[in-house]
């Protein structure tokens, strides 16, 4: 046996290869990675007193245009078609509402200058609450009515 004291082995590890190594595992963890969904949080919230007063909704404006292009407000037959009247019988109906919302039930045949009139009106009174009433169309039903 030949043990000899003043030779030592240089034993070198080469790391180069297992930084990359460790950089390919670390960039496939941040891909795979799913993040946390905020939607899914389960959480308690706390609790407050509940306050008595209900916020009071206003009731709409609801004016109602007829195939012959008559008004009616709040279900009220309007004397004449004047765009006076209209404003008139509007602003009774909205009984001071700082923001009165507007809903138009306007019939499918009523003339477009009907419709607009009331629109012009609301308008004029500063009001831009205003909605269209429509029905809910079926799944079968055609979307075509040019030929009607």
């Amino acid at each position: 046996m030949n043990f000899q004291r003043g030779q030592e082995d240089n034993i070198d590890i080469n790391v180069t290869s297992l930084i990359d190594v460790v950089l390919l595992l670390l960039i496939f963890f941040m891909v795979s990675t799913t993040f946390l969904n905020p939607e899914h949080i389960n959480l308690t919230l706390p609790s407050a007193s509940k306050n008595s007063e209900k916020a009071e909704t206003p009731t709409p404006v609801d004016v109602t245009v007829d195939r012959e292009g008559h008004y009616f407000i709040n279900g009220k037959a309007l004397l004449s078609t004047q765009e006076s009247t209209l404003k008139q019988g509007m602003v009774e109906a909205a009984a001071g509402q700082s923001e009165p919302r507007v809903l138009i039930h306007a019939d499918a045949n009523a003339s477009h200058q009907s419709v607009i009139t009331v629109l012009d009106v609301a308008r004029q009174l500063g009001w831009v609450h205003v909605a269209f009433a429509t029905e809910v169309r079926s799944e079968g039903e055609a979307t075509d009515t040019a030929g009607k």
